[in-house]
């Protein structure tokens, strides 16, 4: 490397360094409870392992081990998600006031978090059920749990939520969002659902912070509960900005209900690319017409281009 490039390099650094002074809330340097993303989606996967028990693991389990299997998993899980959400609340509005108070705060939540493990498992159960009956093209519910995008997603939610109820930052939110990436389905961890939900294909959906949705519920790709208006920022944190479903709803691809007093009654169906900022009565079909098709004469293949194309490959 020449001379002149040396120096414009430690000029670079130079301006660089400078502007993580301009910019701190961009900087993550000196930290001292930084958290680890890598364990938390590793944390996450092991808590799977618990949930469906055999699916995931590498190895095949024993009946006759399983409990001694359990336990390893749960002293695994409980040491280092103790040490994550140790971290977490010094991210909190009111962060604790010594490392120690954090710790004991971070192991009575951890502890009642793996006491909710057995309800979990219930709730996705009925989850799982939900999706195989609710699609003709699903094989067994075997297919559902190692292969639906849905199911994963609303596990990875229902284990987030726990920890967002019980006031951890940071730790669900990367956790959904690691949903998020691989399923394209964005839930909140705020957003409070009930039993037997079926997220259909999934892909483009978008549940808010504060919805609520029954039991039953049904939707399908492409779907926004959303706000009506963000514009409002910070000032609306803790405000009713989500829209409720109540129980049995089905709302088809492409709708977008939006509004915190958007209430859809109960056996309401949306139809696809409904657009919904008013309350819904239950057991309302809600559909938008039909734009008139026109059908003209055939097209030939020299109108297309594609003649040629054809020969070319016949």
């Amino acid at each position: 490397m020449e001379s002149s490039e040396k120096n414009d390099i430690r000029l670079l650094v130079g301006e660089i360094v400078r502007s993580y002074q301009d910019h701190p809330q961009i900087c993550s340097i000196n930290e001292r409870y930084r958290l680890n993303k890598e364990t938390i989606i590793d944390l996450l996967e092991k808590i799977r392992y618990i949930v469906f028990p055999g699916f995931f693991e590498t190895k095949n389990l024993k009946e006759d081990s399983i409990e001694y299997h359990i336990g390893e998993l749960l002293e695994d899980i409980q040491y280092r998600l103790t040490k994550q959400v140790t971290k977490a609340l010094f991210h909190s509005a009111e962060p604790p006031e010594s490392e120690e108070e954090a710790q004991k705060k971070a192991g009575r939540i951890v502890y009642r978090f793996l006491q909710r493990i057995p309800d979990l498992r219930s709730i996705l159960a009925t989850d799982v059920q939900a999706a195989y009956d609710g699609d003709p093209a699903a094989f067994n519910t075997d297919e559902v749990i190692f292969s639906y995008p849905g199911v994963f997603a609303i596990t990875v939610n229902r284990i987030a939520h726990e920890l967002h109820v019980l006031g951890v930052p940071l730790i669900p939110r990367i956790m959904t969002e690691y949903a998020h990436n691989l399923t394209g389905i964005d839930i909140h961890p705020g957003a409070t659902i009930g039993s037997y939900f079926f997220i259909d294909h999934g892909t483009g959906v978008v549940i808010g912070e504060t919805t609520e949705i029954g039991k039953g519920a049904k939707i399908y790709q492409g779907v926004t509960l959303g706000a009506l208006s963000t514009r409002g920022g910070q000032t609306l944190r803790n405000v009713k900005r989500h829209p409720t479903l109540e129980d049995y709803v089905t709302v088809y691809s492409g709708a977008s209900i939006l509004g915190g007093d958007t209430v859809i009654g109960e056996g309401a169906i949306i139809g696809s690319n409904a657009f919904i900022t008013s309350s819904v009565p239950g057991g309302t079909r809600v559909s938008i017409k039909n734009p008139e098709l026109q059908f003209k004469g055939r097209v030939s293949m020299t109108e297309l281009g594609q003649e040629g194309f054809w020969k070319g490959n016949g």
